[in-house]
């Protein structure tokens, strides 16, 4: 696939919004009480996409911008979330949010930041972050093993999936995001998460992911053949369990 970073979800947009999944519970909480973020904290939700991420700061009485450079993504945000006095959204990118000086409190990076210049984004956000501001990054990682279903859908993406592989490889694991946060980072925590899916919801995730075939693609069909077949091999009741496992890391930016 050659499309950018930016421009490869935009004609996903309505399958990202129904079937992504949201953030655990658990991880607003973990921002107030360990890392001492305040309830009143002004949040810039970077790369916020269709605003999934946004919504669970909204939730929590937070103000949220959200900065994010495709149009139809921020669109959907907007119509799904403009009616909250405390959001906003700004056509703007990671690396140039665009955002004033020392105008929030917590950058929120959270599925998008494995496609951001992760050197290039760190004197932007401090450009951002006034005193004493944080960075969290976080992200839902599925699990590829531990079911049936959850190996067979890994086998599904190698076997159909147009640049799957090199897409996969670039979340960060642990030792990656302590380099990243260097002698800033002040926490980190896993928190378990669970979608359960009947056999649209999951074909519907399955073509949120931007790696995935779309209809015309000569492996569209069969991808869609071989969803069909696992599902109905592992679905209990109707549904298969999309489990994962949720990272975040939170810290200041040292220079």
């Amino acid at each position: 696939m050659s499309l950018s970073p930016t421009e490869r979800f935009s004609s996903r947009v309505a399958d990202y919004v129904r079937y992504r999944p949201d953030y655990p519970a658990a991880l607003l909480p973990w921002l107030h009480g360990e890392m001492g973020v305040a309830a009143g904290a002004r949040v810039a939700d970077i790369g916020a996409g269709t605003g999934i991420s946004s919504k669970t700061f909204l939730d929590a009485g937070h103000e949220v911008v959200a900065v994010e450079p495709n149009a139809a993504m921020r669109a959907a945000a907007v119509e799904w979330l403009g009616g909250n006095a405390k959001f906003s959204a700004v056509d703007g990118s990671a690396e140039a949010t665009k955002l004033a000086d020392a105008g929030v409190d917590l950058v929120s990076a959270a599925q998008a930041f494995h496609w951001f210049d992760q050197q290039a984004v760190k004197p932007e956000w401090r450009r951002i972050l006034r005193p004493g501001g944080l960075v969290a990054v976080y992200w839902n990682s599925r699990k590829l093993v531990g079911t049936p279903f959850l190996e067979g859908y890994e086998r599904l993406l190698n076997d159909y999936g147009l640049d799957y592989s090199s897409v996969s490889e670039r979340y960060g694991d642990d030792e990656h995001m302590r380099r990243w946060f260097g002698a800033g980072l002040r926490g980190m925590a896993r928190f378990p998460h669970s979608q359960r899916l009947d056999f649209e919801s999951l074909r519907g995730r399955l073509l949120s992911s931007s790696y995935a075939p779309q209809a015309g693609h000569p492996r569209h069909e069969p991808m869609l053949a071989a969803l069909r077949e696992l599902f109905d091999a592992t679905e209990r009741g109707g549904f298969v369990d999309f489990d994962y496992d949720t990272r975040i890391f939170a810290g200041e930016l040292s220079s």
